[in-house]
C-alpha cells in the first residue's frame, strides 16, 4: 500500500475576493498619454505617461526650476562621457539662463572640452592607441593645458577658472561650445576634479603635480562650499560619473555639516546609462536620508539630456 499524502490540495472554492471598486489601484487610465490634444510639434513631454520615471522626469525639472526660484543652487555634476555625446550646447545654454548654477567635472571632462574649444574634435581612438604607446601622448593638449595652468596659476585660483580664462581670452576657434569659456563669462562656478595619473595631460613632460593638486584642491573646497548652500533646497545632479564625482559630494556634504551647515531637504538626481553603487548611495540614498528626494533615471544621455532640457525649458517659461 502507498504511503498516506503528507499533504493534501488546498480548497480554492473558499478563496475570499472583493470586488476591484475597494482595490488601491497603482495606474488609471488618467495616467495614460493623453493624445486627444496631441499635433505633431508639441511638446515631447506631452507623450509622456504620468508613470514611474517618466513621472520622475517631470518632478526633477519641477525641481529645477523651483531650486532657481528659491535661489538654491542647481548644481551639474558631469563625467566626460556627456561631453563626448554632444550636449555641451545643452548645457551652455541651461548655464546662460542660470538654471543651472555651477558646473563640476572630472579631469577628463576639462580635457574633452579644451580639446573641442582649440581643435573641433575630441575622445581618441584608445584600443588602437594603446598598442605602440601612443594613447594620450598628443603634443597639443598636454602642453596647451599645462602652459595655461602654468600661466594662470596663484595659490587661490581653482582649475576650472585657470582653463576657462585661458581659452576665453585666447585663439580657440571653437570655443562657443566650451563648458569652461560659459562659466568664466558668466560667473557661474565651474570646478575640475582631478585624480593625479588618471588623466593624459599628467603624462605630458610639462606636468606640474603640484600646481595641479592645488588647483583641484581649491576646486574641491569651491564645490564644498556650493554644497553647503543647499541648505532648504536646491539639487544636485551625477550625470554619468559612477566614482570620482559621487565620492567628491559625499566628502564636501560631510565637510559642509561639520562646519555647521545644515545642508538638507535638497533634492539629488542621478542620470547614467547603468546604475551604479556609489551614486547609488553617495548620491541618492545617503544625503537624503534625513530629508529631500532622490532619484534615479538610466538611459543614455544622449536621449535622456535633450529630454530634460525641453521639460525645464518649459517650465522656465
Amino acid at each position: 500500500m502507498p504511503d498516506k499524502p503528507m499533504f493534501k490540495k488546498l480548497d480554492f472554492n473558499k478563496i475570499k475576493t472583493y470586488p476591484i471598486k475597494d482595490r488601491k489601484s497603482k495606474v488609471s487610465v488618467n495616467d495614460f498619454v493623453d493624445l486627444k490634444d496631441w499635433q505633431p510639434g508639441d511638446q515631447i513631454e506631452k507623450l509622456f505617461p504620468k508613470i514611474l520615471r517618466a513621472n520622475d522626469l517631470k518632478k526633477i525639472a519641477d525641481e529645477v526650476v523651483l531650486s532657481v526660484k528659491n535661489n538654491k543652487p542647481v548644481i551639474w555634476g558631469i563625467g566626460a562621457h556627456v561631453i563626448k555625446c554632444g550636449l555641451s550646447p545643452l548645457i551652455i545654454d541651461l548655464m546662460k539662463r542660470k538654471l543651472i548654477t555651477a558646473l563640476a567635472m572630472n579631469g577628463a571632462g576639462a580635457i574633452h572640452d579644451f580639446e573641442i574649444a582649440f581643435h573641433g574634435e575630441t575622445s581618441e581612438d584608445v584600443a588602437s592607441e594603446i598598442k605602440e604607446g601612443r594613447f594620450g601622448m598628443v603634443e597639443e593638449t598636454g602642453s596647451m593645458m599645462n602652459s595655461a595652468l602654468e600661466k594662470h596659476f596663484n595659490e587661490e585660483a581653482n582649475l576650472g577658472e585657470i582653463w576657462g580664462k585661458e581659452i576665453t581670452k585666447g585663439d580657440y576657434k571653437h570655443k562657443e561650445f566650451s563648458l569652461l569659456v560659459a562659466g568664466y563669462e558668466h560667473s557661474i562656478p565651474v570646478t575640475v576634479h582631478s585624480a593625479i595619473g588618471t588623466d593624459i595631460t599628467h603624462m605630458h613632460p610639462s606636468f606640474d603635480g603640484s600646481k595641479m593638486g592645488q588647483g583641484t584642491y581649491n576646486d574641491f573646497k569651491l564645490l564644498t562650499s556650493i554644497i553647503a548652500s543647499l541648505e532648504g533646497g536646491g539639487c544636485f545632479f551625477n550625470i554619468g560619473s559612477s566614482v570620482l564625482l559621487p565620492e567628491l559630494f559625499l566628502k564636501g556634504l560631510s565637510v559642509a555639516r561639520n562646519l555647521g551647515y545644515r545642508a538638507q531637504g535638497f533634492t539629488t538626481v542621478n542620470m547614467d546609462m547603468i546604475q551604479h553603487y556609489r551614486p547609488k548611495e553617495n548620491v541618492i540614498s545617503r544625503p537624503t536620508q534625513d530629508g529631500g528626494r532622490g532619484y534615479s533615471i538610466t538611459g543614455h544621455h544622449e536621449i535622456m539630456l535633450p529630454l530634460l532640457y525641453q521639460m525645464i525649458l518649459s517650465r522656465a517659461k
